[in-house]
Order: C-alpha cells, then structure tokens, then sequence
C-alpha cells in the first residue's frame, strides 16, 4: 500500500481547477493506495500542512499548484526520505515544465502512480530554499507588481514586466564568488537552477537540475534601447546572446546590498521582504528527490 499525501493550492490558476479529493481518488484505487488530502488557504499555509502530514510518514507528498506552492512544500522534504509529487495547476510551472510533468491531471497522476524518481540539486538563500530561481533585481520587482493583479496571467506577467522597467532602479550590490569580488549596480541578479522561469521563457537555458552548480546571470544598469534589446532576447529565450549579460556557474555565493536595510527578493516566482542586506546562497547537491 502507497501511502500518498497530497497538499491542494484551491486558488493556483486562478482557481481554474478541479483538484480534490473526490477527483483524486478516481485516479488511485484503493487496493493500492491510502491518499489524504489537505488544503493550503494563504502563503505560507502549505508549509504548516506539509510539516504535519511528514508526521505521519507518508511515501510521497504531492503538491498541487504553482511554483510557489510547490516550493513550500519542497522546503520542507529536503534530506528525507518522502518523494515529491507534483500536479501543476499554477500559471507558470516553470519547474515542472523543466521536469517534463504535463499539466493534464490524467498524465500527472500517472507519472505519480509508476512512482519513477530522480534527485534535483535545490538551491538556498540565507534560510530560504530555491528549486526553479531566485533574484533582487528587476525580477523581484516585477513578481512584486505581478502579485497586486487580480489574475496570474502570462498578459499580466508581460504588464508588470513592462510597468517595472521604467519604475525600476538598479542597486548598488557587492558580489563575491568564485574567487573574486565585483561592486556594480544590478538591473537584474538572477540565479537559476532550472531551465526556465515560467511561461515557456528562460534566462538560462542550459541550466541543469542535476549538474551540482546554480547559474548566475547578472546585467547592471541599461540604457532605454538595451532595456528593449534585454526584453526581447528574454522573450526568445536567447538572454545568453546579449552583450551586456554576465554569465557564471557558481556553488557560493555572498550578496551585499550597501544601500539597503530590507531586500526585495523573488524566490521560485513569489515575492518576499527579507530583513537583511546580506545574502548568502549555496547549493545542496541531490537534494530533493521528485517523481517523474
């Protein structure tokens, strides 16, 4: 018997799912698996469920959602022994897509019932884990602004990168890694895990879930025209092209943020306010076991 705990986002998609129990069983018979289901009602909730239904040992935990809620329930399977399901319901599945998980439940759920599993890398910043990408620059600004909309479209998405590319300043920020120390003032300081963000795009492409370094890309102030040149290159998937991008694969890294006291930051697509300026990120290698 597979004892299966699946943890429900109502809302991902703008709620444009059916997910729940009722649904679920129809895909698990009950000679073969025991399934619970719990539900994840704001940010953060997902975490407190998880850490309960650990408790109880189940085989897997499955997240149903988005990035975000995938992330929270991730966070809290790192080094053990419970697999990660996961079902993408949310706007951008950018993780999920790299994984190659379809947003068909039919499909996902069979992907859960074979139960084949690989390990990914994850990444983590001061106490906070990463499993698709994190940033503090106009990326942070961005999914800041994304956030205030009534609906998680990729229109929205396009709006909020629009609005944030006039309204954002860059930031005086001192980076350490690899052995060398840089003072410059980021428009965007991305660093990736994954092949892509969300949406189909990506700022790094030839990133790997599994190759034990996180990808760093980092483009400091812009004039007008680059803003453009940067926005289109984002949408084409072909960031790796433009001139004024610094590319690096590191395994640590320091972040200081001079000027600031709090630091806006995204981390795998929702925003957070964190009460420092310094950031330490790191890798974990083989971290997280998921079902593909």
């Amino acid at each position: 018997m597979v004892y299966i705990h699946f943890i429900v986002n109502p809302i991902s998609g703008n709620g444009n799912h059916n997910i729940g129990k009722t649904e679920l069983e129809k895909y698990f018979s009950k000679e073969q698996f025991k399934i619970e289901v719990d539900y994840s009602n704001y940010k953060k909730h997902a975490i407190t469920i998880t850490k309960k239904a650990i408790e109880n040992n189940p085989n897997y935990i499955v997240a149903c959602g988005g990035d975000g809620t995938i992330n929270e329930v991730a966070s809290c399977l790192i080094n053990t022994k419970i697999k990660l399901g996961i079902i993408p319901v949310g706007s951008g599945n950018g993780l999920a897509s790299n994984l190659n998980i379809p947003k068909e439940i039919e499909k996902a759920t069979g992907i859960i019932r074979n139960g084949n599993s690989q390990t990914i890398d994850v990444g983590q910043v001061n106490e906070h884990y990463f499993f698709s990408n994190m940033g503090i620059g106009i990326d942070a600004h961005i999914i800041k602004k994304y956030e205030t909309y009534k609906k998680r479209t990729l229109i929205a998405y396009i709006k909020a990168s629009v609005t944030s590319s006039f309204q954002f300043k860059p930031i005086q920020t001192i980076l350490a890694f690899n052995n060398q120390i840089i003072n410059t003032n980021s428009f965007l300081l991305f660093i990736s895990n994954s092949n892509e963000m969300g949406y189909g795009m990506s700022l790094t492409p030839k990133a790997s879930l599994q190759d034990g370094w996180l990808d760093l890309v980092v483009v400091s102030k812009l004039n007008f025209i680059n803003k453009l040149i940067l926005g289109m290159y984002v949408l084409s998937n072909k960031v790796e092209k433009f001139k004024n991008a610094q590319h690096s694969l590191i395994q640590k890294m320091s972040i200081e943020i001079p000027n600031k006291i709090n630091t806006d930051i995204q981390i795998d697509g929702e925003y957070y306010n964190i009460k420092t300026n310094k950031i330490d990120v790191s890798i974990i290698k083989s971290g997280l076991e998921i079902i593909v």
